[in-house]
């Protein structure tokens, strides 16, 4: 029973959450968009909607990930974390963006297949998939230095 115990107090109270809940849109914006191509290439309705629902999960994940930075930044930083200000315009960029293109599909089923959408469509994976990227990058600023 200690070691359970210690085991939750490692992950809520020594370990910051955020630790743990970046990763996540880095990697579903990574999958999203290799999901999104390949549908493209495949024409496969079934990889489309995978890029979809995965970026149902970078939205919701970007909502963790920027909550808990925003609390590390003021727990360990008093606010004046390196390019924290960056980061927070970025991170409410990569979560409007996603939200954009989840209201945008559920509105369109076939969006990713209309000429006229599909390069939208598909630019937005990218963006979303660069965004994340330079989040991570500037995270490991804050952490390593540049």
């Amino acid at each position: 029973m200690e070691f359970i115990s210690r085991v939750i107090h490692a992950v809520t109270v020594l370990h910051p959450m955020h630790v743990m809940a970046v990763h996540f849109p880095i990697a579903l914006t990574t999958i999203a968009l290799l999901f999104v191509v390949l549908a493209l290439i495949f024409r496969s309705r079934s990889l489309e909607q995978a890029a979809f629902y995965n970026n149902a999960l970078v939205f919701v994940s970007a909502l963790a990930a920027g909550a808990s930075g925003m609390q590390i930044n003021l727990a360990n930083y008093a606010g004046a974390a390196p390019n924290s200000n960056v980061k927070f315009f970025l991170a409410i960029t990569l979560t409007i963006l996603s939200l954009v293109l989840l209201v945008g599909r559920l509105t369109n089923s076939r969006i990713l297949w209309k000429p006229n959408t599909m390069v939208l469509y598909v630019a937005g994976f990218v963006l979303n998939f660069a965004l994340a990227g330079t989040l991570g990058f500037l995270g490991g600023v804050i952490v390593y230095g540049f």
